[in-house]
């Protein structure tokens, strides 16, 4: 799980480890390689770029398994002009620049995705429910007095009542709601997150 939520990490950083060691084609980091020694050194040889176009779409894809997860569109929003940037330098303009435009785009979706992600945090209350990931942890709200608590949903049953700790009010879901969090919780239950009708 921790892999698939790193893709476009690493995705990122393979596509500028190849135009890093590969100055031939990526003139404009051939200093890097020659602090290393490396001047005319290519590190795939006549497969660089194809590498490289590979790290580009492992990137992307890394960025749409985030954005599943967590929703998240602004780093989408800077890695699609990125890539396109990328293969329009690539394919149809000589011009390396969009190439080195595209590469920064992505380097700065990555980087919007892993601040997006940590303000979300890690999800240390989701259970995988019939193969997706789902939160447990929803904040029920009593509409009777207004008092809020925390509770971990079960996965294997809908709560069609709660007892209010507050007021004592017996909570039922509202009309067309299969259980009572999805009437007063901040999180619906699993098989409505999961995309199921109801439990």
């Amino acid at each position: 799980m921790e892999l698939k939520l790193n893709v476009d990490k690493l995705g990122t950083i393979g596509l500028f480890t190849t135009a890093l060691f590969s100055p031939c084609c990526f003139p404009l980091f051939a200093f890097g390689a020659s602090t290393f020694g490396l001047g005319s050194f290519e590190l795939f040889g006549g497969w660089t770029m194809w590498i490289f176009l590979a790290m580009v779409l492992i990137s992307i894809l890394g960025l749409i398994i985030s954005y599943r997860k967590h929703h998240s569109i602004y780093p989408l929003l800077i890695a699609v002009p990125s890539v396109l940037l990328i293969y329009y330098g690539y394919y149809f303009n000589s011009n390396p620049y969009f190439i080195y435009i595209g590469m920064f785009g992505l380097l700065l979706a990555t980087g919007v995705n892993y601040y997006r992600n940590k303000l979300h945090g890690t999800c240390n209350t989701c259970a995988i429910y019939n193969g997706k990931s789902v939160e447990l942890k929803s904040t029920l709200t009593c509409p009777n007095c207004g008092y809020k608590k925390d509770e971990t949903m079960p996965t294997d049953a809908c709560q069609f009542f709660y007892e209010c700790e507050n007021c004592k009010t017996i909570l039922k879901p509202k009309h067309g709601d299969c259980c009572v969090y999805c009437s007063y919780g901040t999180v619906k239950c699993p098989p409505i997150q999961a995309g199921d009708k109801c439990c």
